[in-house]
């Protein structure tokens, strides 16, 4: 699995020590890591609303297959990202919201606090979220006796977002282009979603915004 790392200018001197984290949980694991946000917060501008055009950008051309988010309350990142066609994004402050995220919604994003709430130990809260995130089967429903409905309205779910959130590019063209100029004037994100990119109609379209 591909992952991309995304913070924005408020948490972005947190970059390192979460990277940190989810290298040791899911390298360990054998996933790619991609650290496609702020470095620091002398890096290349991004807000939360960024964030989110990089994450419909990332999966919807299929360059990475999940997206860790997060801002000072998580909240921003996780509305910003849900706006997108393709994003299905979960709100994690503690393990057991990305064990049932991925087992009841199996989306490809969450978004973290990484302020409100993130004191003391708060680095091993990050590191025991990744675990539950990124170990164990997905989409398998929880409780056990609820896992066919369960499933059943995860699957209905994507069917009205797919319904009502179409075309990827279009909806890009739709936004503010110097909001996605800026979400994806980055080296680091250039470098992971030119590298993996498999669809040539996004390409195109960022390239006409950074050449």
């Amino acid at each position: 699995m591909k992952i991309a790392l995304m913070l924005e200018n408020s948490q972005a001197p947190k970059n390192a020590m979460v990277l940190s984290e989810l290298n040791h949980v899911a390298g360990g694991l054998g996933h790619e890591v991609f650290n496609t946000g702020m470095t620091d917060e002398n890096d290349h501008h991004l807000t939360y609303i960024h964030l989110g055009i990089m994450a419909s950008i990332l999966l919807n051309s299929k360059a990475v297959d999940f997206v860790v988010t997060g801002c000072g309350t998580g909240q921003g990142a996780l509305m910003a990202s849900n706006l997108h066609p393709g994003v299905v994004c979960g709100y994690c402050l503690e393990p057991s919201d990305a064990f049932l995220f991925n087992q009841i919604n199996n989306g490809n994003a969450i978004s973290l606090a990484f302020a409100k709430g993130f004191g003391w130990a708060g680095e091993l809260n990050v590191r025991y979220i990744f675990e539950k995130a990124f170990t164990g089967a997905r989409g398998e429903g929880y409780p056990v006796e609820r896992v066919v409905p369960q499933q059943q309205n995860a699957a209905i779910l994507n069917e009205v977002k797919a319904a009502v959130c179409k075309d990827v590019v279009s909806s890009l063209k739709a936004i503010d282009q110097e909001l996605v100029k800026q979400a994806v004037g980055s080296t680091q994100f250039q470098e992971c979603f030119f590298a993996h990119c498999q669809v040539p109609e996004i390409a195109e379209y960022v390239r006409t915004l950074i050449d």
